[in-house]
């Protein structure tokens, strides 16, 4: 195997690619393995970046030797070239133009990957890849479970019947990476052109004269055993798809996942507060008070650390549903959960959408174009900010570190209902918006189940350590930016005044009294107030806010200095000295989170994708209410009850 240089900074990247020898596209359908192999090729010497113009993300890295280079592009999955959906237009943009960006070196190759266990469908795409005049190779995956199912594939005879290297590889296993290596960078690849045989049935419909090739091919090629014994599989499916059985292992599997992101992230959680709070002590001890050391304390560390916080758990939850994703479970989820939106009237390819709205709504939005109907897709874009997206996940385990300490049991409930919350309503205002605003009939889900099998670690662990960089980047980026811009407006203009009453004569402090009114039926104070407006540039931005402005107006000379943004919060008190985050403040804060529009991007790409205003204001407006109302009768019930 070759070396892995490391991969410089995004801005980089046109520098790094005049220095490589090749470029090359990794393509491949959805479920083929690409994403293992292509962490087993580059390691962890890998750089994601959204393609220019869309949410969808590419990762790229480079493989050396001594004497040449390659620069692999890891492209999103795709079934064919059809053009109907974003991931699909990227990789037909990237062929056309032949390069991944305008100013950098044009594409050189593509390795195609295909699962060994489903010849016929692979090679599909074989078919449209050659009219666009590119050099390929083959990667024929998942070959080690093809001798498992008795399947033999002629790797020669393919490459003969296809025109293309083939190189047959376990990028699981990392068995036959050493050849497909050398073949990339030695550039062993060769392009096609002569067209692909018709069939005698459709010779005007592309699609039927490339899937008779396709079969043809894979028939000629490969033997399979006359009888393939599936029991087991089979019985797994029946009970991870019944309408009964399904909902169960949902449910239980859910649970067990958000058990373990609150148990297992504890001690590390302990250990960063405790290092934010050393290092607050340590400036607190090392600088004069003044307002550089209030910027250091209360807007650098103390609005960076308070979101640093939350990093184990997210880095958890990331790896946990890498592995869920990876077994193939997540298909058989969507199958159990399709049965109940049909009854609402959700379309069925509802669920890509939907679920990609728990890591952001914005790429949701954006993949709703695989939905041919254009109310179906409407529908969608208005409830999919409903689910819990990753941005809530520090909001929601600040709000259930405050009613739970050390107690995931409680914690991984509450984590649930919260999800569980976010999910019941989405499906209750599409089931409301579809007999009023948007009446139709919705479209059948058709989903390809993914062969089970055990998960790959390694895979896991990229995608965890993928998206906790991206987390860490935004924490000292944006969030630093935000924190800094919002401790100067908590701090200034000063005045003679100590403590919390020279925060309320701040800039900050006067915007948080003029709505305190507003929101005081919710159990909220005017500090709150601040953090629910500064949460429209992303909602995970009122955890640093909280953080810098209690902390303003806490870390006077004289007063205890309490480290970490829990212990501050838990010791926050109102005028009348009882506590700030009560249990009843906390739920309906926890609730308003769940069901507000705090996030104007998502607004902005709703804009963009209808076209008219109209859309996303209806969205900001219902949302807002709803979850004004929602954490109104929370809080007034719970402030009664507990």
């Amino acid at each position: 195997m070759p070396d892995h240089d490391s991969i410089p900074s995004e801005s980089n990247m046109s520098g790094i690619k005049d220095h490589c020898d090749t470029v090359l596209a990794m393509i491949g359908n959805p479920n083929t393995g690409k994403t293992t192999l292509f962490n087993a090729l580059t390691g962890l010497q890998v750089k994601t970046s959204n393609y220019p113009g869309t949410t969808v993300e590419t990762r790229y890295a480079r493989l050396q030797n001594e004497n040449q280079s390659v620069l692999l592009i890891d492209l999103p999955g795709i079934y064919s070239m059809s053009s109907e959906s974003p991931e699909e237009e990227i990789v037909i943009d990237i062929l056309m133009r032949r390069s991944f960006s305008p100013e950098q070196q044009p594409l050189d190759g593509i390795v195609l990957v295909i699962d060994a266990l489903h010849l016929e469908r692979s090679l599909f795409m074989a078919t449209q890849l050659r009219e666009f005049n590119v050099p390929i190779v083959i990667a024929l995956n998942k070959m080690d479970l093809a001798v498992r199912r008795g399947i033999h594939i002629d790797s020669r005879q393919l490459s003969l019947e296809t025109g293309f290297p083939v190189i047959p590889i376990s990028a699981r296993n990392k068995t036959g990476l050493k050849a497909l290596t050398a073949a990339l960078i030695n550039r062993e690849m060769r392009t096609v052109c002569e067209p692909v045989n018709t069939c005698s049935t459709c010779t005007d419909c592309p699609f039927s004269r490339g899937y008779a090739w396709s079969n043809r091919v894979a028939n000629s090629c490969s033997r399979r055993p006359a009888c393939h014994n599936s029991t087991r599989s089979e019985a797994i499916d029946r009970l991870m798809t019944h309408p009964v059985g399904g909902w169960c292992a949902l449910m239980c599997i859910m649970f067990g996942l958000f058990y373990l992101v609150f148990h297992l992230a504890i001690i590390p959680m302990d250990l960063i507060e405790t290092l934010f709070g050393t290092l607050g002590g340590w400036l607190y001890a090392n600088f004069q008070d003044g307002w550089l050391r209030s910027l250091l304390m209360d807007g650098i560390v103390g609005g960076v650390g308070g979101i640093l916080v939350f990093l184990p758990q997210i880095a958890i939850l990331f790896f946990l549903l890498a592995l869920l994703e990876d077994t193939g479970y997540l298909a058989r989820a969507a199958m159990t959960l399709d049965r109940f939106m049909g009854r609402i009237g959700l379309p069925g390819k509802a669920f890509v959408p939907l679920l990609a709205a728990h890591a952001c709504a914005i790429p949701a939005i954006m993949s709703t174009r695989i939905i041919e109907n254009r109310r179906d897709r409407l529908l969608i874009m208005l409830v999919a900010p409903l689910m819990s997206c990753s941005a809530r996940i520090p909001v929601y385990t600040m709000l259930i570190a405050l009613l739970f300490p050390n107690e995931p049991l409680k914690a991984s409930f509450t984590f649930i209902t919260a999800y569980a919350i976010g999910l019941i309503t989405a499906l209750g205002i599409a089931w409301l918006f579809r007999r009023t605003l948007l009446r139709g009939d919705r479209a059948p889900l058709l989903l390809e189940l993914p062969d089970w099998h055990l998960p790959s670690m390694r895979t896991a662990l990229m995608s965890m350590l993928e998206r906790a960089a991206i987390f860490v980047k935004q924490a000292g980026t944006l969030i630093l930016l935000i924190s800094i811009l919002l401790w100067a407006l908590s701090y200034f203009p000063r005045s003679e005044l100590d403590g919390a009453e020279a925060l309320k004569q701040s800039f900050a402090g006067r915007a948080g009294q003029f709505m305190e009114p507003v929101v005081r039926p919710l159990g909220y104070d005017w500090q709150i107030g601040i953090g629910l407006i500064s949460s429209l540039a992303a909602r995970e931005v009122i955890v640093p806010t909280l953080s810098v402005v209690y902390g303003v107006g806490s870390g006077q000379d004289g007063d205890e200095i309490t480290p970490g943004l829990l212990n501050t919060l838990r010791s926050a008190k109102r005028s009348d000295g009882t506590p700030v985050f009560t249990v009843a403040t906390c739920l309906s804060l926890l609730v308003f989170y769940i069901l507000a529009a705090q996030c104007l991007p998502t607004q902005v790409v709703i804009l963009r994708e209808t076209e008219t205003w109209r859309w996303p204001i209806f969205q900001f407006v219902y949302m807002n209410c709803l979850a004004y109302v929602a954490a109104l009768i929370v809080y007034q019930a719970a402030s009664r009850i507990l």
